[in-house]
């Protein structure tokens, strides 16, 4: 089988349930495992780059009031690929190239290749989604053993949350301006040991305000800007802190976004992980 995986989650998901060796097309995003770096990039980003957070929140907006796509699909990559199958999504257009796209993009092309979407939107969804691939790639031994090892981990730290109060953890997906999370961020959350007080599971994240934050009385604040890896969430969260716009005395933690949080695959769980490590200090 030869596979395209269009979303970073399904690339890393792919390659741990032992179909990485089938994957021959990926995304400019796809940099985990290190390997799959090596595969045709068949699609980028239509953003410029160098932006500020303000700057990317403008760009979005207006490419989506236009109609716009925020990803350009490469179809003579993708027709020299020869797929028999295509991942992708139809969860976020911020997010990946939309299925729409990649239906039209097929049609074009005269390519029989099967299209399977993923769009998760809670962390049982996300543990779903790794065997429908499993299942896809005929890989689903690998599918049920890595599902089964994630689910043990997290039932672990949740055994491990000590009782009593929990913190009040404000995680911002977004910092200019604010996003409160949605999808499986906030059950990563409660599983972690802290008490969700913005943002609803399962549903998208949503635009609040700083009058918001500090309405909720958090007792953490956790910076974990979509797109972003460490290095680049500490910039943003250290320019939250020299603004002054969170509340005075509130620790604030940068975190790895697109290892461990906006991206529905198998490093979630680490994020459970170094969430619950933060919230018992």
């Amino acid at each position: 089988m030869r596979i395209v995986s269009l979303l970073p989650a399904t690339t890393e998901i792919l390659f741990a349930i032992g179909a990485g060796d089938d994957v021959v097309g990926v995304t400019f995003e796809c940099d985990f495992p290190a390997e799959a770096r090596s595969r045709t990039v068949v699609s980028t980003s239509a953003m410029p780059e160098g932006l500020a957070a303000s700057e990317i929140d403008a760009f979005v907006s207006a490419a989506a009031a236009r109609g716009e796509d925020l990803y350009h699909l490469d179809e003579g990559a993708l027709a020299g690929l020869d797929a028999d199958l295509v991942v992708t999504q139809d969860l976020c257009a911020v997010c990946a190239v939309d299925v729409s796209v990649v239906d039209d993009a097929l049609a074009h092309l005269g390519c029989s290749a099967e299209v399977l979407t993923v769009d998760p939107h809670t962390l049982d969804e996300v543990f779903d989604s790794i065997g429908v691939l499993g299942r896809a790639t005929g890989h689903e031994d690998g599918a049920v053993a890595l599902v089964a090892s994630l689910r043990r981990r997290l039932d672990a730290v949740r055994a491990s949350v000590p009782a009593g109060p929990r913190p009040r953890v404000v995680l911002l997906e977004w910092t200019d301006p604010p996003f409160a999370p949605g999808h499986w961020i906030p059950e990563m959350i409660e599983a972690a040991g802290g008490e969700v007080v913005l943002g609803t599971s399962g549903a998208k994240s949503v635009r609040v305000t700083w009058d918001d934050v500090h309405a909720a009385r958090p007792d953490v604040v956790v910076a974990a800007p979509c797109g972003y890896d460490l290095a680049g969430a500490r910039a943003l969260a250290d320019d939250l802190v020299a603004a002054g716009v969170l509340p005075t005395g509130v620790p604030v933690h940068a975190v790895d976004a697109d290892a461990s949080w906006a991206r529905p695959g198998t490093r979630l769980v680490d994020g459970v992980e170094e969430l619950a490590r933060i919230l018992r200090g």
